[in-house]
């Protein structure tokens, strides 16, 4: 099948790549010239684990293209999809569906002959019949189907996610885009990957219902992390215990710094906004947006908690920036609350990410970034585990002790064992293990 996939950001190229990978012929389009430039000579402009050598061998083998011009791909395309970004708007938290909108436009003066425009882009309940509205208005002459198919795509596990998915979300019942949307997808009957045929408005909800599930599952453990603080008792294990149970299970069940990322902090925001113009107030995910921006200054006093109440000259290091690790998103990560709030209380901030520090140095300010831990916590008075990549898991804390001015260890992400790091001589504190 031919595919023009609309978009090229996290979701359209990873998408894209991946239906390329099933055998389909994929051109990806996108209006940035520079970017598009880029993905042609091999480049991929963001970081996830895997997807430069699947892009490149698409590309070898010439089933996944690049262009900035959507005339010939759409016209050829048996399905077209619309993966372009819908940020939060500022002020109100509403999806900004203008690149929505934009491309719907674009695709209908293109359309050749029966086509499924599909909506990979998360958008809020309605999008699909303003989409419909959209061709019906520019060509109402067309034979088209409007297709909601949200994306379930980790940041760090994208690939993975793709190709052996937990479901597949489809929002149609016109029969022809049903049996389109089934053969895009039938290299995953092998793996007895379920696909869910629902209403259309059904499926945009489908994707923020997920999402803000998700999201209340992380703040409700770091609540309970505070309450374990207060009382003694250990979140690793409480997570543990109610997790075992089938109807809680485990997933999305670790204290720490509160969520951040491209998805949950607008997908949540969109869902509280949509919530409340039809009448349906969601009061559990409008605290849950406000317990996790809270969240994160709270680490913050953590940290300023742990350098003995004051911050005035003294050197913090950070180990990790973005908002998890395999991946170079620093979208709402908890280092931008907490660097700002350390240094409006006097400290000097230094970091290290494996992935992040291009992106940080256009976010935070006045911040000294470093070539490993080791360089980012010579002379620093307290070491700060914000992102728990992979090699922050096993430091030699010996030589990270010698480098440090004082053995002062915070652990945001529940990395290490109280117990070894204390009797390593380390000042250490964490979150939920009072």
């Amino acid at each position: 099948m031919r595919v023009a996939m609309i978009g090229t950001g996290y979701v359209g190229l990873v998408s894209g790549a991946c239906f390329a990978d099933f055998g389909h012929v994929v051109t990806c389009i996108d209006k940035d010239a520079a970017k598009i430039a880029r993905l042609e000579q091999g480049e991929i402009p963001i970081f996830e684990p895997g997807l430069e050598q699947l892009v490149a061998s698409n590309v070898r083998e010439g089933r996944l293209s690049f262009t900035t011009e959507a005339a010939d791909a759409v016209r050829s395309a048996d399905a077209v999809f619309i993966a372009v970004g819908t940020p939060s708007r500022r002020g109100d938290g509403y999806a900004d569906l203008s690149y929505v909108y934009a491309a719907a436009e674009e695709v209908a003066g293109l359309m050749d002959g029966f086509t499924v425009v599909v909506t990979k882009s998360t958008v809020p309940v309605g999008t699909g019949d303003e989409i419909e509205a959209i061709f019906k208005r520019v060509r109402p002459e067309a034979d088209v189907a409007v297709v909601s198919n949200p994306e379930f795509l980790r940041e760090g596990a994208a690939i993975e996610d793709f190709k052996r998915p937990d479901r597949v979300v489809v929002g149609t019942l016109e029969p022809r885009a049903q049996d389109l949307m089934r053969e895009l997808y039938r290299p995953l009957f092998l793996n007895e990957t379920p696909i869910l045929f629902t209403a259309r408005r059904t499926s945009e909800l489908i994707k923020y219902a997920a999402n803000a599930f998700l999201a209340l599952k992380i703040t409700f453990i770091n609540e309970m992390a505070d309450l374990c603080e207060a009382v003694g008792a250990d979140v690793q294990q409480v997570s543990r215990g109610i997790g075992l149970d089938k109807r809680i299970g485990g997933k999305f069940l670790h204290a720490g710094p509160g969520y951040g990322g491209s998805c949950f902090p607008k997908d949540t925001l969109a869902l509280v906004r949509t919530a409340a113009d039809a009448g349906a107030p969601a009061r559990l995910v409008e605290t849950t947006v406000a317990v996790n921006d809270a969240r994160k200054l709270k680490m913050a006093d953590k940290i300023l908690a742990a350098l003995g109440g004051e911050a005035a000259g003294k050197t913090v290091a950070l180990l990790g920036l973005t908002f998890k690790p395999n991946t170079d998103d620093m979208r709402d990560a908890a280092s931008l609350a907490i660097v700002p709030a350390l240094q409006a209380k006097g400290a000097k901030v230094r970091a290290f990410d494996p992935e992040g520090m291009h992106e940080a140095g256009r976010l935070l300010k006045d911040v000294a970034f470093t070539a490993n831990a080791y360089e980012a916590a010579e002379g620093a008075d307290a070491v700060v585990i914000v992102t728990e990549w992979d090699q922050f898991r096993a430091l030699d804390l010996q030589r990270l002790k010698t480098v440090m001015k004082r053995p002062v260890l915070v652990d945001l992400r529940n990395v290490y064992q109280p117990a070894d790091l204390r009797a390593k001589g380390f000042d250490y504190s964490s979150v939920g293990r009072g």
